[in-house]
């Protein structure tokens, strides 16, 4: 897959800008920034998007900014000239998605069908842009056709918003999801970037989705292990699992038969999607112990330890199940 798309697919989120003065394109990609999603799919219905575009690009270099209802290949150049490191359509027209192909342009063309899809993949295409989601049966209707389709990962835009984007990402198949819920036109007009930068920060922990899983306590030995998980069933009821290399005092208590990661042991965070939050806390400066790895029969990481210990205890993510 392309190296953008991956990088889009690392987000989960594409926020869809509409901005009608190229003033706003600045304080608007600051509140993305802000917000730790410095990604934006400026659309090309405006006459301010091509400049809002160079400005942005600009202004923050570190932002992945695409542009979006692109209808010829004049926008196409026009977009890609300011600064745009993708292009997406709302529709599957062979000559513009030719056109990116043949100067190894990233395009995500809207496909609503299943000869949308057939023609995609005849030009190349490995993702391809849903749209309208919603109006077009929604997740339910990306799982019925993606069935025969096993190599092409969907970016369902079009009525996604806070309440239904968990869903549409959990299914393995979606790369990201395109919305406009937290770069409400309305907002922008108004100048509320601190509410964007608000809304853009609580998406992101939408599709992240932490959660504290469970705190681990280091001990030396089982019977010193069994001996502590026994004490936190007798005070609070909480059931006594005993595991390979651990006891389980209820699901959040697990005391290690042995001294593991972390001087006191370690606080286990549960994520929605692994992959994602890696990449996230590695754009926000935090170390991950990627030798702590762990993996699932299928390859798939399902375990990661950070590089450094808090209040003496590791972090270790693990992937929602």
């Amino acid at each position: 897959m392309n190296e953008v798309l991956k990088q889009i697919g690392a987000f989960g989120v594409v926020p869809v800008v509409k901005l009608d003065r190229v003033e706003d394109a600045v304080p608007l990609a600051k509140a993305l920034v802000d917000g730790g999603l410095p990604l934006a799919e400026v659309t090309f219905r405006t006459d301010a998007a091509e400049a809002s575009i160079k400005a942005m690009s600009e202004s923050y270099p570190e932002m992945l900014i695409g542009a979006g209802t692109v209808l010829t290949t004049d926008q196409v150049d026009r977009a890609m000239n300011a600064g745009a490191k993708f292009i997406v359509s709302p529709g599957l027209n062979p000559k513009i998605v030719s056109y990116c192909i043949e100067k190894n342009i990233p395009i995500t063309p809207g496909c609503s069908n299943p000869s949308d899809i057939e023609a995609a993949i005849e030009l190349g295409l490995e993702v391809v842009k849903f749209f309208p989601a919603e109006a077009c049966g929604g997740l339910a209707a990306i799982k019925a056709m993606s069935a025969p389709y096993g190599g092409i990962k969907f970016m369902p835009t079009g009525g996604i918003n806070e309440n239904n984007i968990g869903s549409y990402l959990a299914f393995n198949k979606i790369l990201a999801c395109g919305g406009s819920w937290m770069v409400k036109d309305s907002l922008v007009k108004e100048g509320n970037f601190a509410e964007i930068t608000k809304m853009t920060r609580a998406a992101v922990q939408k599709v992240l989705g932490f959660e504290l899983a469970h705190i681990g306590i280091n001990m030396e030995c089982e019977n010193c292990a069994m001996e502590v998980a026994t004490a936190f069933s007798t005070m609070f009821g909480f059931d006594v699992k005993n595991g390979n290399s651990s006891i389980f005092a209820g699901t959040g208590i697990e005391v290690n038969k042995s001294v593991g990661l972390g001087k006191n042991g370690h606080i286990a965070i549960k994520t929605a999607n692994i992959a994602r939050a890696t990449a996230y806390l590695e754009r926000i400066g935090v170390a991950i112990n990627w030798d702590s790895a762990k993996k699932d029969a299928n390859g798939n990481m399902i375990a990661v330890y950070l590089a450094s210990e808090f209040g003496g205890f590791a972090i270790h993510l693990l992937q929602a199940k």
